[in-house]
């Protein structure tokens, strides 16, 4: 299975194209900029008639529109994560977002705890601390995150949130981590399960 993994497009996803070809396209979040139902409409709209098998998406910290949001509708080959997952051809999907809510309210540490064992690819929208999290000589990524992660220890880790790491893949543990950080700017990962 080939995985293509897109992020933090910022309401400016028609500007991608030529994208390669895979089975999956994965956007970690930060659909949108001002995190209007309008955008998110418009996003799906895209997202939808991408020329892929499947497409997931989670929601970022951009996308407060989401937050307790149930999104009906979505054509059949979209599927929207949060907090909960999808088994594509024996793959198990697992997408935690990122809403400013679940922060002030100290969830994380709880969400992330949440994350099922035999999770293949984890989605996140910010990164683990430690790990392809560093912006202008700063770690921004979550300790809780890193931790859940090393218990779980996906295949693969996908995220996004930081636009401007030195390093878009590495691998740690076993684990291949992705940070597609701003995908407009030519950063996405293509990724084979």
């Amino acid at each position: 299975m080939k995985i293509l993994h897109i992020s933090d497009t910022h309401g400016k996803h028609h500007q991608l194209k030529d994208l390669p070809e895979a089975d999956v396209v994965v956007h970690t979040g930060d659909i949108t900029e001002d995190g209007t139902e309008e955008e998110v409409k418009d996003f799906i709209e895209w997202f939808g008639n991408l020329p892929y098998k499947h497409k997931i998406f989670i929601a970022g910290n951009h996308d407060d529109c989401l937050y307790g949001a149930n999104i009906e509708g979505l054509p059949d080959d979209v599927h929207y994560l949060c907090n909960d997952g999808i088994t594509i051809d024996g793959i198990k999907f697992y997408g935690v977002p990122m809403f400013l809510q679940d922060d002030l309210d100290g969830n994380f540490p709880e969400l992330f705890g949440r994350i099922p064992a035999d999770t293949d690819v984890l989605l996140t929208h910010q990164p683990p601390q430690g790990i392809l999290d560093e912006s202008d000589g700063i770690n921004f990524g979550d300790y809780h995150l890193f931790k859940s992660v090393m218990n779980v220890r996906p295949k693969y880790h996908l995220f996004g949130h930081l636009h401007n790491t030195e390093e878009s893949y590495c691998t740690f543990r076993r684990v291949r981590f992705s940070n597609a950080g701003s995908s407009v700017q030519g950063r996405y990962g293509l990724l084979k399960i």
